[in-house]
């Protein structure tokens, strides 16, 4: 249901040079074990200092079902209510899933069992 993502290798194409200079400067420092890390870092920060980006970003992901609801409010810091009063002033509709019926009655009677 919810889409993957292979894993790609962090390109530094099309930043200014000094910026490019830096970022060598900090991996040959061993400040970093390499641009992929230096540049993972600096989206983490950004985004955990960012906590607008951080409800942006959860929020296109639910909305282009890469995510859950749960995992798009724990990916935005917020609680499943808090995130669902965001998408509702979006006028973003929330899908919650639920188990099938069979789901339901498996796990009722793998309870009753266990008595």
């Amino acid at each position: 249901m919810y889409k993957t993502y292979k894993l790609y290798r962090m390109s530094t194409a099309g930043l200014p040079n000094i910026i490019e200079t830096e970022i060598k400067a900090l991996v040959k420092g061993g400040y970093f074990n390499s641009k992929d890390s230096f540049i993972e870092e600096a989206i983490k920060y950004m985004l955990s200092s960012r906590g607008d980006l951080k409800i942006n970003a959860a929020v296109e992901m639910y909305r282009s079902k890469d995510v859950s609801l749960g995992r798009a409010a724990e990916l935005a810091g917020l609680s499943i209510f808090e995130f669902s009063e965001i998408l509702k002033a979006r006028r973003i509709k929330t899908i919650v899933d639920a188990p099938s019926k069979e789901e339901m009655n498996r796990q009722i009677k793998q309870m009753e069992e266990s008595r």
